[in-house]
């Protein structure tokens, strides 16, 4: 075992002295150890009772004859970061997570790690670092939340956000807010939408490191504590079968997880994190394969917020293995990939049935005959740039319009919710990609104040920035290069045209070729704001967008 690195042997005397100083007896020193990674806080909503979750997975691992030991993970809630410094942090934290992790398992080497994470960055963190360790592993996330209810109406965070704007522009009393804040997140999970946290865990899925049930369980409902126990037992016959995360997550594998990503409509996030979290396998993943796998599969759900149903009817629908199924009848699911489960996909979604043809369309009847999103390229993102385009209006897929020109993310929120932006207009955002955040904050506030003034139909948003999986409209990001980096974006003037074509995949800055030259010799990149600290090693480290943001090598 690998723990007998630290506490077999004579020499190992007074290693197993220190175990014993915690409790540990003889009998737990000699089973396998099992390092469970749980990001539990009391900042998170979705981690908030993850100490639960954690308590049933070591239960688990007890019951099928190993040790738990439980250490800790840091983690940011998107939600409380967002408009604010605060949110330059939270990709920045993925990076940390992961190599956290991975000194920890160092450290001390367990036999097999169990991951507990649930919201946003600390997924793709953990992922990354289990690819990176590549010793048996398994996920159980905390699992979503209820959607909340207002006058017979679901609501949830998104609507909050965008409540913000209907305020601004007189379309909603304070005391209707006020209502609205009180119910719209009515207890633990991760927030209830098909926003990154949930995209996320239901990409983990998918891709087979978390069992069937791992993305749409809900966090109340004792079917999750459940699913922890049984994660915990299965870790143990992982170990005992040496199977690695690597032996699963192969490039047939993130495929199965894209097209699960594109049918379900997830988050523009997944495009950052996908290929960061393959980098870790050793897979190359170029963001185009986002688009031929697009081109193949179609968007049979529409979760908030692109549509009216939250995650716990998925979940009521038939859950990921559902939607599986369905899609695999067009040949996208490669169905011989292996599982946490130690099954391969094709036996777990032999029993798999779609219980709502209304949450999980059929294939003859999608939304969309293309999936839940886009990769657009031109001259003014020659290396790329994401859409969500299952969320975007009919008539917003076609759109040209006059840029709004502004370097931050504050000056853009200041001039929407001052009523400065017009309809017909296409707000660009610069200055927060990786680098130039530096952190590449994400944009859920703009995009809500466009939809809340009641633009998200006439006026476009484009960023180097990224956006959350609960924006919605035709909001364009990981524009890249970045402006920090040089790119296009950083030349584009007030009241330039710009075309966006989103069923053509193109993105067009509508100046000559001679004017492009000239403003190209005489711009200057501006140097990142922040000069110490945890950022400014981010930022000097930090990739592009287009290749997941991650670091640079060597």
């Amino acid at each position: 075992m690998r723990s007998d690195l630290m506490k077999k042997g004579l020499e190992r005397a007074p290693h197993r002295s220190l175990f014993k100083a915690m409790g540990y007896t003889d009998e737990e020193i000699a089973r396998p150890m099992i390092g469970v990674v749980n990001s539990a806080n009391e900042i998170i909503p979705g981690h908030i009772h993850l100490d639960i979750i954690a308590g049933d997975v070591k239960a688990g691992i007890r019951m099928a004859g190993g040790t738990p030991v439980e250490f800790p993970v840091i983690g940011v809630c998107d939600g409380i970061a967002m408009g604010h410094d605060g949110m330059k942090f939270s990709l920045a934290s993925r990076e940390l997570i992961a190599d956290s992790i991975e000194i920890m398992a160092m450290a001390h080497p367990f036999d097999a790690l169990v991951f507990i994470p649930n919201c946003d960055k600390i997924i793709p963190g953990m992922l990354m670092a289990a690819l990176r360790l590549n010793i048996p592993a398994i996920f159980v996330s905390g699992g979503p939340m209820l959607a909340g209810t207002l006058d017979g109406k679901s609501v949830d965070l998104i609507t909050v956000f965008q409540a913000v704007g209907q305020v601004k522009s007189k379309r909603m009393t304070l005391k209707e807010l006020r209502a609205l804040e009180d119910c719209a997140c009515p207890g633990c999970g991760s927030c209830s939408g098909m926003y990154t946290a949930n995209s996320m865990n239901c990409v983990t899925e998918a891709l087979g490191l978390g069992l069937p049930g791992n993305g749409t369980i809900l966090a109340v409902q004792a079917a999750r504590r459940r699913l922890a126990k049984d994660t915990g037992m299965k870790i143990m016959e992982l170990l005992k079968k040496k199977i690695r995360p690597r032996d699963i997550a192969t490039l047939n594998a993130f495929k199965n997880a894209i097209a699960v990503d594109m049918a379900l409509g997830c988050s523009t996030n997944t495009v950052l994190h996908i290929p960061a979290i393959a980098h870790e396998a050793g897979i190359k993943l170029d963001i185009n394969i986002f688009n031929e796998i697009s081109a193949k599969t179609p968007n049979i759900c529409k979760l908030s917020p692109a549509g009216p149903h939250h995650i716990e009817d998925l979940d009521a629908a038939g859950g990921i293995q559902a939607v599986m199924k369905e899609i695999s009848k067009r040949g996208v699911v490669y169905l011989k990939a292996l599982t946490v489960s130690g099954k391969r996909v094709g036996d777990n979604i032999k029993g798999a049935r779609v219980l709502n043809r209304e949450v999980i369309r059929s294939l003859e009847r999608p939304y969309t005959a293309e999936g839940g999103i886009a990769i657009l390229r031109g001259n003014l993102a020659p290396d790329g740039a994401v859409v969500k385009q299952s969320a975007v209006s009919p008539e917003m897929m076609v759109n040209e319009g006059r840029a709004r020109v502004f370097d931050s993310e504050d000056d853009a929120i200041k001039a929407i919710l001052g009523g400065r932006i017009k309809s017909g207009d296409i707000v660009v955002i610069r200055y927060e990609g990786p680098k130039g955040g530096p952190g590449m904050r994400e944009m859920l506030a703009p995009t809500s104040a466009i939809v809340g003034m009641g633009l998200d139909k006439s006026v476009a948003l484009l960023t180097d920035g990224r956006f959350s999986g609960g924006t919605q409209g035709a909001a364009i990001g990981h524009i890249s290069p970045e402006a920090a980096e040089g790119g296009p974006i950083g030349l584009v003037k007030e009241g330039d045209i710009i075309a966006i074509d989103i069923p053509k995949k193109k993105i067009t800055l509508k100046i000559s070729a001679a004017e492009t030259a000239k403003r190209r010799k005489a711009f200057k990149p501006r140097p990142p704001a922040i000069k110490s600290g945890y950022l400014m090693r981010y930022a000097s480290l930090v990739t592009s967008a287009s290749t997941g943001a991650i670091f640079k090598e060597g």
